[in-house]
């Protein structure tokens, strides 16, 4: 694939280490590239959370990081979706051995939320509580599911979201890149909360539309601002105040966990066709 040196639509990032931690776990990339032939402008994004409580946490998100962006942005594939799966389990496999190596670290995890846009098409792809959302016209979607115990157990209607609120299990992980066995990578892009998950999947590569904003990060975020305060912060603010109006939200309540934020906005206009390869 060929390097660009900008991507095709605006994006920023930020992390910041928060109030409590002693340092940042969490790492992120923004990439934008050219596919072969055709030359058709992508942006791989990666934004990954190392795992809090395990031992180097900031070493595996590194290295997930490193280890997906190289694989996409050099064989990425007819099948975008599955080029994201097979370069996050590569990913979970090299954490996993290093830890192998050097016992000190055996043990280390990260989240990973992956976002591939393709001219304007979007892949997605996520493995723990890494959030990817969807601002589209007046509604925010959160297109990823969060791979956690109180998840779970929502879903099997074992606690009501009552009981989910500050829960004792609410950071706890069910799948995370490291793992003795690669986790099952979560290609489901919800774009409704009553469709099936079959429906969920067949929304990979769905086209982004003028005005669309696409938010990736870490769960230092959403533990301390809502949704609806996410929504407002992104329809009153441009690309990089945005990002620094939520970073300041969630250290005026206290920066409990690292934050960091992917955030790619298409900009309001005529719709461009889309260009495959």
């Amino acid at each position: 694939m060929a390097s660009t040196p900008s991507p095709h639509f605006p994006v920023a990032a930020i992390t910041n280490p928060g109030r409590i931690r002693r340092q940042n776990e969490d790492r992120l990339k923004v990439t934008p590239f050219r596919l072969p032939r055709k030359q058709t402008p992508a942006i791989l994004a990666v934004l990954a959370d190392g795992i809090g409580g395990h031992p180097a946490g900031e070493v595996a998100a590194e290295m997930a990081v490193e280890s997906i962006t190289r694989r996409v942005t050099r064989s990425l594939d007819s099948d975008h979706a599955r080029t994201l799966t097979k370069a996050i389990q590569s990913a979970s496999r090299e954490i996993y051995k290093h830890g192998l190596r050097h016992p000190g670290q055996l043990g280390m995890g990260t989240t990973i939320a992956c976002a591939l846009v393709v001219e304007r098409q979007l892949y997605t792809a996520n493995v723990g509580d890494s959030r990817i959302y969807l601002l589209r016209g007046n509604r925010l979607l959160q297109l990823s599911e969060d791979h956690t115990w109180v998840r779970e157990m929502l879903d099997r209607r074992l606690i009501t979201a009552e009981q989910a609120v500050n829960h004792p299990n609410s950071h706890v992980i069910r799948r995370f890149l490291g793992s003795p066995l690669p986790p099952e990578v979560d290609l489901r892009m919800r774009l409704s909360l009553t469709e099936s998950d079959y429906v969920s999947l067949t929304n990979q590569g769905m086209v982004l539309e003028s005005g669309d904003q696409l938010l990736l990060c870490s769960d230092g975020l959403t533990d301390l601002a809502g949704d609806a305060e996410i929504k407002s912060i992104l329809e009153k603010n441009p690309l990089s105040q945005a990002l620094n109006h939520m970073v300041a939200l969630a250290l005026e309540r206290g920066g409990t966990d690292n934050i960091s934020i992917i955030l790619l906005a298409v900009p309001p206009g005529r719709q461009q066709a889309i260009q495959t390869d």
